[in-house]
């Protein structure tokens, strides 16, 4: 019996500079993943790009939008009057089941949205969470949220440790992950009455809860899944993209300021390209919109067609592990543990 081919839906027109390295992306997954791809937006255009590629045999095909969403619309706009765009038609062909993902480097905003709105919420999720895949000292963490949700309850952040756990588990293959809630310091006491009531039910779960995790501690390994609500995880994420970027024109500046540091150079330019290839998120593809009843791939704006074939590379590797029914699975036994931790928290609330 013949298998069908895993096929991803690929918002072609989303990214600051497609679809020229969106298409060019699509064609390295095709040809290194073995997976089909749908490229969605003006065909015309989308023909005439993979004219300059040798796709010739490749699982690719096009679907026609005659929209697309641009870098700085509201994502309402989307919902209200741009269904005939590229990433509209590419999370209809999710919804359909014509591809178990869809993979998009435009507006954010409304690629979450569009999300949301076409595949809805997996049974049981209330908020669906951006996941983030960041280097460490002992490999690699996930970090969630980092901007769909900017005021969380308790619930929500037990739910994210939930998604990220099986993520962990199924995507970057750790066994029994580590999970640390991002708070102002690690005593149990501290942090704000949404992290401190987290803090208990995460305590009472069966997941490998460590506690409470420092803004320090993010890139020490110390946790392989860090959650926190959308405000402070965008925050750092920004914080650290930045910091990234500082350190590099710096260390430039410092290399090329002497003859020493450019001699120097020569005999480390191994070590500086590993760790470039370390810092660039172009190797971890995109972010994972956890909690939607589909696979939704967000990815950097600017990203290259290196990028846009790992973040297909992350998104079949989720479909592939079955995180969402884990995710689904997990969320429903769940339920119980949060109700009777939430009423023994506000029965301690009345006592003091």
């Amino acid at each position: 019996m013949k298998t069908m081919t895993m096929r991803m839906a690929v918002d072609a027109m989303g990214g600051d500079d497609a679809p020229g390295p969106i298409v060019e992306g699509a064609v390295l997954a095709a040809r290194e993943l073995g997976v089909g791809i749908v490229l969605v937006g003006d065909s015309a255009a989308l023909r005439e790009e993979l004219g300059r590629h040798a796709a010739s045999g490749l699982d690719i095909s096009i679907v026609h939008a005659t929209q697309k969403v641009e870098m700085d619309e509201a994502p309402s706009l989307v919902i209200r009057r741009k269904r005939e765009s590229s990433i509209w038609v590419a999370t209809e062909l999710v919804r359909k089941g014509d591809a178990v993902a869809v993979i998009s480097a435009g507006n954010s905003g409304a690629t979450m949205a569009t999300a949301l709105y076409i595949l809805g919420p997996l049974q049981g999720v209330e908020r669906p969470a951006i996941a983030i895949i960041l280097p460490t000292l002992l490999g690699y963490s996930i970090l969630l949220d980092v901007g769909a949700n900017v005021d969380c309850k308790p619930l929500h952040l037990f739910q994210f440790a939930t998604m990220g756990h099986e993520y962990a588990e199924w995507v970057l293959q750790k066994s029994n992950p580590k999970i640390g809630l991002l708070s102002i310091g690690e005593e149990d006491t501290k942090g704000n009455e949404v992290t401190k009531e987290a803090f208990k039910i995460l305590k009472a779960s069966p997941m490998n809860f460590i506690g409470n995790v420092e803004g320090r501690d993010v890139y020490s390994g110390m946790a392989d899944v860090i959650v926190c609500d959308g405000f402070i995880g965008n925050v750092a994420l920004k914080i650290s993209e930045g910091l990234a970027d500082v350190l590099g024109k710096l260390l430039k500046r410092e290399i090329a300021a002497t003859p020493g540091g450019k001699f120097g150079y020569f005999f480390l330019r191994a070590a500086f390209q590993r760790f470039r290839r370390r810092m660039d998120y172009a190797e971890y593809g995109g972010a994972p919109l956890l909690g939607v009843n589909g696979i939704s791939i967000i990815c950097h704006g600017r990203s290259s067609a290196k990028a846009i074939k790992n973040a297909v590379r992350v998104a079949k590797t989720q479909a592939e592990g079955r995180v969402n029914e884990r995710i689904q699975k997990d969320i429903e036994e769940s339920m119980t543990l949060y109700s009777k931790v939430h009423e023994e928290y506000l029965q301690s609330l009345r006592r003091d």
